[in-house]
């Protein structure tokens, strides 16, 4: 079955669809040239060009259904990517005023925490001082 080799993402599907609407009908169209064809000395040439050109054209379908599903992958991808710029500008927005927010002493330990870090993957979280912890720093 030729949608084994489909994938189960959207814009992979429509695309293995669109693939395998052209195989069958790339198919249809050799089956029905092929039937009549009689490769005697008289007919061969001209059997020979027609199906050339029903191979043209069922190239020239393949690659205007490749050229549509890449235009709406495309698109969906622009989409994407407009979305992760609101994203990432709603985020840079919520960073600004946690920052505002955050004490100086709350920075400087973030601060702290980030800069030895930056060369581990997996940073140790630090707990904050709490304003009722009567604790010594060390």
């Amino acid at each position: 079955m030729m949608t084994s080799h489909c994938f189960a993402v959207e814009m992979d599907l429509g695309v293995c669809q669109l693939r395998n609407l052209s195989i069958s009908f790339l198919s249809s169209v050799l089956a029905k040239e092929t039937s009549p064809v009689r490769l005697d000395n008289s007919s061969s040439g001209a059997s020979l060009v027609a199906i050339d050109n029903k191979i043209e054209q069922a190239m020239d379908l393949v690659k205007s259904h490749l050229m549509y599903a890449v235009r709406e992958e495309v698109d969906v991808l622009k989409d994407q990517i407009k979305e992760l710029i609101e994203r990432n500008s709603q985020l840079e927005q919520e960073n600004n005023l946690l920052k505002t927010l955050a004490s100086p002493e709350q920075m400087a330990q973030f601060q702290a925490q980030v800069q030895p870090s930056s060369g581990s993957p997996n940073p140790q979280p630090q707990p904050l001082p709490s304003s009722q912890s009567s604790g010594t720093s060390a």
